[in-house]
């Protein structure tokens, strides 16, 4: 556990070197996501492959060639995938965060990088970018839930400390959390004491995977994962999207 957080606080240290350096080209497709119209409560997506162990780099990959092995994962999946690396760790870090925390739980990086996919484009949404340090180019604010046709309306909750809105709350970051549900789930993914943050993607996908934990849900069920995805957005097609993305993602991970 000590070891992980400590990857977890000094995880960009490869990420300069490793991250990809822009989208593919039209002669490199994008990673295909075929829709699944799954029922709810029928399935859980597939069973993603084993995450190596997070532990503190004795090198920089620029001295010795190699990175880390989480890391060295992701770079691997993204190139598959055409999720970021920066991305990748954080879903990962919170999956191996959450087998420690809540093994009974089961949430997996698959889940959460579905989640990530439908909320962002796993932080990338408009043209952004993860940096290093986790955060996007530009912090990523949702429209106003301010009832409008579709919409719930959800005055503000928090002076808009997190979305700079006084009137309405607005979802924010790579997970899009609003701020009453932030402050619930919320926790810091380094461990270093400062006060989590909802643009930073390993604070979100941590979080996110806490909600999804929460109430004694097992997401490798199909009753499990459907309760847990509803909960967080309450619609059958969201739910169907989030199942698409993270059953992709699994079969890509066991090179199938």
């Amino acid at each position: 556990m000590l070891l992980l957080l400590a990857f977890v606080a000094g995880g960009a240290w490869a990420l300069g070197t490793f991250n990809r350096p822009g989208p593919r080209t039209a002669a490199d497709p994008p990673f295909p996501i075929p829709f699944q119209d799954v029922q709810p409560g029928a399935a859980a997506p597939g069973t993603a492959g084993e995450l190596p162990a997070a532990g503190q780099p004795q090198a920089s990959p620029a001295v010795t060639g190699t990175a880390e092995p989480l890391t060295a994962w992701a770079v691997a999946l993204s190139e598959k995938t055409d999720i970021p690396v920066r991305a990748l760790r954080a879903y990962a870090i919170a999956d191996l965060l959450m087998r420690s925390q809540d093994p009974a739980c089961r949430v997996s990086w698959a889940t959460l990088a579905g989640i990530g996919r439908v909320e962002s484009h796993h932080g990338t949404i408009g043209g952004l970018r993860l940096g290093e340090d986790g955060r996007p180019s530009r912090p990523i604010i949702g429209i106003p839930l301010d009832g409008s046709p579709g919409l719930k309306a959800i005055p503000d909750s928090d002076g808009g400390t997190l979305d700079g809105d006084t009137t309405w709350d607005r979802a924010v970051g790579p997970m899009q959390f609003i701020p009453t549900t932030w402050a619930r789930y919320a926790v810091r993914a380094n461990g270093d004491g400062q006060t989590p943050d909802p643009q930073n993607i390993d604070d979100a996908a941590l979080a996110a995977a806490r909600y999804l934990c929460s109430g004694g849900r097992d997401l490798a069920t199909g009753e499990g994962w459907w309760t847990a995805i509803l909960e967080y957005n309450k619609s059958t097609e969201y739910g169907q999207n989030v199942f698409s993305g993270a059953d992709a993602y699994a079969r890509a991970s066991l090179g199938s």
